[in-house]
């Protein structure tokens, strides 16, 4: 069992204009290495076609068993409950027991289950017609003679409740019928189909140009278009759903609460013989210098930290201008990759720098003398490192915001425009192929859809 349709096309003048759905009967017990759940297979398989309400669902039932406990029509009742879309058809009527025959029209004439399209009997080719090679035509005859030399038949002829060719007028009524009940609903159908794909379509915008001229042009406005992003998020003007700075600022105060936490460290077995507040400055030179050496670790990590984030963000903003041109993606990737790099080697040497300088023990006489009156206010600290801890607190996000983000945003713009200079601009633009099937498809079924709804229009 497949769901894949196996299309028939009859194209004639003399043809009833239909699409008719031939779903397979219910299997109970399965042969030749059938699966064991066939039945249930094929009443899903039954369920998806007929629970559609534009479907008219044509349950062929014989006119020799019992039609209360068929189970097509039973499957019929749970999608149309009303009957509404169910019309039913009794085939061998030249197979009944004799003395059912009243009972069958009680059926037809819709005593037994309703059904709002009714029923309709039929007499189809037997198995010997068909190898005889009777002709449709001269079946049709034959079917009809039967009706009319029927004792208890005749009468469905003439209320046209008989014969192949009355089904298929009816059919064609119904349809016609059901067909323009469903028009207001299958119209909005279509107008939120085409809102749909023109979202769709936009989504995978329209492709650089074929000529060279405007090739070249699409490049220059992707290019700066993708530049300007670059420059808004560095600035802090582009808005992200996960903003840059603020997640930048939250790793910075982490350093800073750091720095705090750690400003404490002149205990009592650094003191000699000295009073309180009056430290030997060769033994405070040295244990401030030990412990502004362990901060640079915790440096490091940071700039790692930041230059992930930073990472992360621009490589999302490449997504999102190159979404469609790989290569684009690509080569831009290895340039933010290979700048970052760069950049970072640079920070770290600037953080060396920063921390030897440190250690080196120098703040402004009028800066020191303002703490010591600050401190002298309160009780008498041991605390001997607050000035390294706003140096440090300040500079460090300085120092590597200006490599890692202000001069990265600025090397990698200059990089993207060089990249006009003798590029290679199809190449460049070259698209993904299921980008390109993708949009193609979608433009066939807008233009299939903005068809159907300008027809859809002259009949509503």
């Amino acid at each position: 069992i497949r769901d894949d349709l196996i299309t028939l096309e009859v194209m004639s003048p003399d043809v009833c204009d239909l699409t008719l759905i031939d779903l397979p009967g219910i299997a109970r017990v399965p042969v030749n290495g059938q699966p064991q759940d066939i039945g249930n297979q094929i009443k899903g398989l039954i369920m998806k076609y007929i629970e559609k309400q534009e479907t008219i669902n044509m349950v062929v039932c014989p006119c020799n068993t019992d039609i209360v406990t068929t189970e097509a029509l039973k499957l019929a009742q749970e999608v149309d409950p009303d009957g509404k879309r169910t019309i039913a058809i009794l085939t061998k009527p030249d197979l009944i027991d004799r003395g059912t025959e009243t009972k069958i029209l009680d059926i037809v004439h819709n005593k037994v289950i309703p059904l709002r399209k009714g029923y309709i009997m039929v007499k189809c080719r037997g198995q010997q017609q068909i190898d005889d090679e009777i002709l449709l035509e001269k079946a049709a005859e034959m079917e009809r003679d039967f009706f009319r030399t029927h004792k208890h038949f005749r009468c469905l002829l003439e209320e046209d409740k008989a014969t192949i060719k009355s089904l298929a007028v009816k059919l064609s009524q119904h349809l016609v019928s059901h067909i323009k009940k469903s028009l207001p609903q299958l119209n909005e159908q279509v107008k939120k189909k085409l809102w749909d794909l023109r979202n769709e379509l936009k989504e995978c915008e329209a492709g650089p140009p074929q000529d060279p001229k405007g090739a070249k042009q699409f490049l220059i406005k992707t290019l700066t278009r993708f530049n300007d992003q670059i420059k808004y998020l560095s600035l802090g003007e582009e808005i992200t759903e996960d903003n840059l700075f603020v997640q930048l600022r939250e790793e910075f105060r982490k350093w800073n609460d750091h720095l705090k936490s750690t400003k404490t460290f002149c205990h009592q077995k650094f003191r000699g013989r000295e009073l309180l507040g009056f430290s030997n400055y060769r033994m405070f030179e040295n244990v401030l210098q030990e412990h502004v050496a362990t901060l640079k670790a915790p440096a490091i990590k940071l700039l790692n930290v930041i230059k992930d984030i930073i990472l992360q963000q621009f490589t999302d903003v490449v997504y999102q201008c190159f979404q469609y041109f790989p290569i684009l993606q690509n080569i831009t990737l290895n340039k933010i990759y290979n700048i970052q790099s760069s950049q970072q080697t640079k920070a770290e040497e600037r953080i060396s720098e920063q921390f030897e300088m440190e250690g080196m023990i120098y703040t402004q006489d009028h800066i020191y003398l303002k703490f010591l009156n600050e401190i002298s206010k309160e009780t008498i600290s041991e605390d001997q490192l607050p000035i390294v801890v706003q140096r440090m607190s300040d500079q460090l996000p300085m120092m590597i915001s200006f490599f890692m983000l202000k001069e990265t945003a600025q090397l990698l713009s200059m990089d993207m425009l060089g990249l006009l200079d003798g590029a290679n601009v199809s190449e460049l633009l070259s698209e993904n192929s299921d980008v390109v099937r993708r949009r193609r498809q979608l433009q066939t079924s807008l233009d299939r859809l903005s068809a159907a709804h300008e027809a859809l229009s002259d009949f509503i």
